[in-house]
């Protein structure tokens, strides 16, 4: 298989090692040449600079989510039997791809975890199945990943919750936060902690991103509101709901 990777970042990166076999050409491309070059040398592949005009079997898209549809239509002539993206997101990205890419094998995957975290859950819609999709999938399972399909809508609400709302809850906690000696925290409080070091030790522009991409802010913030403003009856009542 000739697999292209275009965006030679951390996720394009995991996705080659992850799918590519000895037996695979890969080729990476990147706005940034030194990055692609980086990534080329740690899976043995080619460092390619635009504009590519070469046929690959398979085109997968790893790059920021407000690129992606551009990326999609410089990149799909390249695909000569099936396109993929890792971008996130994925009601852009399908219809991207089918518009740019609709005689090809076309596949969204979302890794929800960080590379260095790897394997674990990934979301997987399959627009149009074919040899080389079921190949990548084949081998993203043997690497111990649990496959979860989906649909583009399904995938991007679930993303509200688990990715805006929580990222929003997380990082106003980290802002509303003083500084507490260990010896105060509880079980509850420390875990908040825990949880802001891992959510801030991330790539802001990604989170930036994620923010943009999905709606889930705005609820976390008008939830927080209710809370602050309610009396004793009212906050029971808000209380009682979740339990």
């Amino acid at each position: 298989m000739r697999l292209l990777v275009v965006g030679a970042g951390a996720m394009g990166q995991w996705f080659a090692e992850s799918v590519a076999t000895g037996d695979d050409d890969v080729s990476f491309v990147d706005t940034d040449r030194a990055t692609a070059q980086n990534a080329a040398a740690a899976v043995g592949g080619r460092a390619l600079t635009p504009p590519v005009e070469e046929p690959f079997d398979l085109v997968c898209l790893a790059v920021p989510m407000p690129a992606v549809a551009a990326v999609v239509e410089e990149y799909a002539d390249c695909a000569t039997t099936a396109i993929c993206d890792v971008t996130g997101s994925m009601r852009e990205p399908v219809d991207a791809m089918r518009a740019a890419a609709p005689d090809r094998e076309r596949m969204s995957l979302h890794p929800l975890f960080a590379p260095e975290n790897a394997p674990g859950n990934l979301a997987v819609v399959t627009d149009v199945d074919g040899p080389i999709s079921e190949t990548i999938r084949e081998r993203l399972a043997t690497r111990d990943n649990d496959l979860v399909e989906t649909t583009p809508a399904e995938h991007d609400e679930a993303m509200e919750t688990v990715q805006a709302s929580a990222h929003t809850a997380v990082l106003a906690f980290a802002l509303a936060a003083d500084d507490v000696p260990d010896a105060f925290q509880t079980p509850v409080s420390a875990s908040l902690f825990d949880l802001v070091e891992q959510v801030t030790d991330g790539e802001a522009r990604v989170y930036a991103d994620i923010q943009a991409a999905f709606d889930g802010a705005d609820d976390v913030a008008a939830a927080a509101q209710e809370i602050a403003d309610a009396d004793d009856e009212t906050f029971v009542e808000l209380y009682e709901e979740r339990q």
